[in-house]
């Protein structure tokens, strides 16, 4: 058989070019030969070894830093959303404060505005506002002038001439003119 005996041709061995081509006598997979194990073990523990050292020395630090810092961050950020949060918190407080203040403000001079409407409402139901009315006029309308006068004097006035001002539909020969109306 030609397969089986080994013809040397030009300096080559058939035989052997045979087997490593998948000829009838080839051995199978050189990673599954018996007699090649022990170099194949020790090549696997020196890349595993150096697999290791590369790792250990130059990957691993590295993502502990990157690890180290991201808590830190996080760290950082949970301290500050504290702060944060506790800010909150006090400014809601003050603001509750300051509202439950305002309403209670707002219930007194309720109660001051409503007796006083009761006041007034007895004087023009007795006669007395007209009788006051009628002196008034004939003296020279003093205290409607000092009433008028109050009432120009009031610091709502001052910020009513400041809004006015930035409103470019009020002023002379516009939609609103003070001086006519």
């Amino acid at each position: 058989m030609a397969t089986e005996t080994t013809k040397v041709a030009d300096g080559v061995d058939t035989h052997a070019a045979d087997a490593a081509h998948g000829g009838a006598d080839a051995v199978g997979m050189p990673q599954l030969d018996v007699s090649t194990f022990a170099n194949q073990v020790f090549w696997l523990c020196v890349a595993l070894v150096v697999t290791y050292l590369i790792l250990s020395r130059v990957a691993l630090p590295r993502i502990a830093a990157v690890l180290a810092e991201r808590q830190g961050t996080i760290t950082n950020d949970i301290a500050a959303a504290e702060e944060l949060k506790k800010a909150a918190a006090d400014a809601e407080a003050a603001y509750d404060k300051a509202l439950a203040d305002a309403r209670a403000e707002a219930a007194r001079i309720a109660d001051e505005t409503k007796a006083e409407m009761k006041r007034v409402l007895e004087d023009i139901q007795a006669g007395r506002f007209v009788q006051r009315f009628m002196m008034d006029n004939m003296v020279g309308n003093p205290e409607m002038k000092a009433s008028r006068s109050r009432q120009e004097a009031h610091p709502i006035e001052e910020v009513g001439t400041r809004l006015r001002a930035m409103m470019p539909w009020i002023g002379d020969n516009k939609l609103v003119d003070k001086a006519k109306n």
